[in-house]
This record gives structure tokens, sequence and C-alpha cells, in this order.
């Protein structure tokens, strides 16, 4: 329900009406992991009209969560964003792959070419 509600909703009422977007910063920075899912999910529906800078600077304050939910998440949302804009997947790729969770890592190069995928997942520090 969350990821229907974020989308179809939240992110839709968002955009459609050129609502301020400070609602899903305060979310993604949320104690409750269904509050920070809604504010990544949120993003697809812009993703989906071609706006993708929400979700790269959502994503980002979700680097560091703890919870695989909102990893698979902000991996989704960044594999979407970069069908639109690749130079900016790869420039955040570049910036966040060695530290980033893995699973959403993984989701995000799903659609690069294997030597990038391979190139992205080298990066990624054991530990």
């Amino acid at each position: 329900m969350v990821d229907l509600g974020s989308y179809k909703v939240v992110g839709s009422y968002l955009f459609d009406f050129d609502k301020p977007r400070n609602i899903l910063y305060k979310l993604a920075r949320s104690k409750d992991t269904w509050e920070r899912r809604t504010a990544i999910v949120s993003t697809l529906y812009f993703i989906g009209k071609g706006d993708v800078a929400d979700a790269f600077n959502i994503a980002e304050i979700l680097l560091k969560d703890d919870q695989d939910l909102i990893h698979k998440a902000t991996g989704w949302a960044l594999r979407s964003a970069g069908q639109n804009d690749r130079q900016k997947l790869l420039g955040f790729l570049d910036k966040h792959a060695a530290t980033m969770p893995r699973t959403a890592l993984r989701y995000a190069i799903e659609h690069l070419d294997k030597e990038q995928r391979d190139h992205y997942l080298s990066m990624k520090k054991v530990g």
C-alpha cells in the first residue's frame, strides 16, 4: 500500500499540482521506515515525468539507511532515474558506489552494460 500510495497519490499530487516537495525531505529523515520509503517511492512519479533531481537528492539522504526495504526502493529510484539521465546516475555511482548498500547498488546498476556493472561492483568495499 505504501508503494502504490506514494507513487500514485503523493507523487502525483506534488507534481501535478506543483506543490512544494520539502515534505519528502522531511519524510526521508524520519525515524519511521515507511515514511522514508514513501519519500523515495514518491519520486518515481516525478521520474516518469522526466524530473530526476529529487530522486537523486533523496537517495543520497537514504544511503546510510539500515533497512533493506529502503535499500531496494532507493535502488529502484536510481535505476529509473538513470533511464532518464544516464550521466547523472553514473556521476552518483562514481561518488557513492563504494559505500552505498549493496542491495541499492545492485538495483541501481541493473540496466547498465556488463562492463559498467562490474566496474561499480568492484568499487564496493567488502566488510
